[in-house]
């Protein structure tokens, strides 16, 4: 198994790099951006759907490039190193997947064009209030049928909803199951509300009261391809993950060597650079197993089996559960006071890092999903 970048995606990542540095390297420009009405930098979306980012999972039919799962996690990898607030995640990797995945021709060629250049945006509308990380829609419910579908209910968070022109909405339906439909931002019987989040994001409580919705596709149950699209954005928010836990150590580190304590360095005290080393030891667990959970996926769409695909993304997801809450709370602990003060990256990485768990199922989703695969396991005797 090679966990190499081949010559034309290290030049994806340093290109990105080079980018959001410019970008966000000045933690001050990152704060300004996230202070804005949208909530991230339009000017730097733009760049990046100049530089073709922004298409890279739509095939060229529907205006994108048509890479794989391990470009699209290099360039989330690098959002992280520098907590880019850009909404990659929730507007490329789910709504634009969600069209991709099932919408008709006249639907893709619609939106994804101009998501992929920069001049629309799409939202993902799928949590609900007091629901679990799951695939399964059941505050907002679908009724009608063809183009006579109403949209009621309320979906929350919705993730930088305020500039997007249409939501991509999982809904309840009439006859069981979950499907997904298109609703214009602007119709009748939607209402939008916005406010910051914790991590310096935008979100809104999106209330759709008899909204005129359109079925993706031929419509129907799509539960499984809702409950894919949630495991590829498990993955590729894996690799912003690594990156913003790499960007903590990086941090952590040049800290511990640069401050002094009783005339010396820090990292001349044997018990930080222990600590510091075992931060060290996280990430790279979690770098082999988010790379492997990546290559399944890869592999899944070039075979068409899925079938390993939701289990390399809940094991991915719980080693960055575990691995991030580490390296966050390590890094505020060994900077010291410093850490938790606003204009500091380094107490920005934890909330990020909270808000990924979160928002695509904490540890305890995770833990029961894999538990469940337990059974199918035969005995091991260690002393036969």
């Amino acid at each position: 198994m090679d966990f190499e970048y081949d010559d034309e995606q290290k030049a994806l990542r340093e290109a990105v790099r080079d980018l959001l540095n410019d970008a966000y390297g000045d933690w001050e420009k990152r704060r300004e951006a996230s202070r804005t009405d949208e909530g991230y930098s339009t000017k730097t979306w733009q760049q990046l759907a100049e530089m073709g980012v922004l298409g890279l999972p739509f095939t060229e039919e529907d205006g994108g490039v048509g890479a794989g799962t391990v470009e699209i996690g290099l360039v989330a990898e690098e959002m992280g190193r520098v907590l880019a607030p850009e909404p990659f995640i929730p507007a490329v990797v789910l709504a634009g997947g969600a069209l991709a995945a099932v919408g008709s021709t006249e639907q893709r060629q619609a939106h994804l064009p101009s998501l992929s250049d920069g001049s629309a945006l799409l939202a993902w509308a799928h949590l609900e209030p007091g629901g679990r990380a799951d695939a399964q829609a059941v505050d907002v419910k679908a009724s009608g049928s063809g183009d006579s579908v109403t949209l009621t209910g309320t979906k929350e968070p919705v993730l930088f909803a305020g500039g997007a022109e249409a939501y991509v909405v999982t809904a309840a339906l009439e006859g069981g199951g979950t499907g997904l439909f298109l609703v214009d931002a602007s119709a009748d019987g939607v209402t939008a509300s916005a406010y910051a989040t914790h991590e310096g994001g935008r979100a809104s409580k999106v209330v759709f009261d008899g909204a005129a919705a359109q079925p993706l596709g031929s419509g129907g149950d799509v539960t499984e391809v809702v409950a894919s699209l949630l495991d590829i954005a498990r993955v590729i928010a894996a690799h912003e993950a690594m990156g913003a836990m790499a960007m903590a150590l990086e941090s952590t580190t040049a800290y511990l060597k640069s401050r002094k304590q009783f005339g010396v360095t820090l990292n001349n005290f044997q018990a930080l650079v222990f600590r510091a080393a075992d931060m060290y030891i996280q990430l790279e667990l979690t770098r082999s197993l988010v790379l492997w959970a990546t290559m399944v996926l890869d592999a899944a769409r070039e075979s068409g089996d899925s079938s390993r695909v939701a289990d390399a993304a809940a094991r991915a997801s719980l080693q960055v559960a575990t691995a991030g809450r580490h390296i966050g709370q390590e890094a505020i602990q060994l900077h010291g006071g410093i850490a938790m003060t606003a204009e500091y990256r380094v107490g920005h990485v934890l909330s990020r890092l909270t808000a990924l768990e979160h928002l695509f199922g904490d540890k305890r989703v995770h833990i029961a999903a894999l538990s469940k695969g337990l059974g199918e396991y035969g005995e091991y005797d260690p002393l036969p």
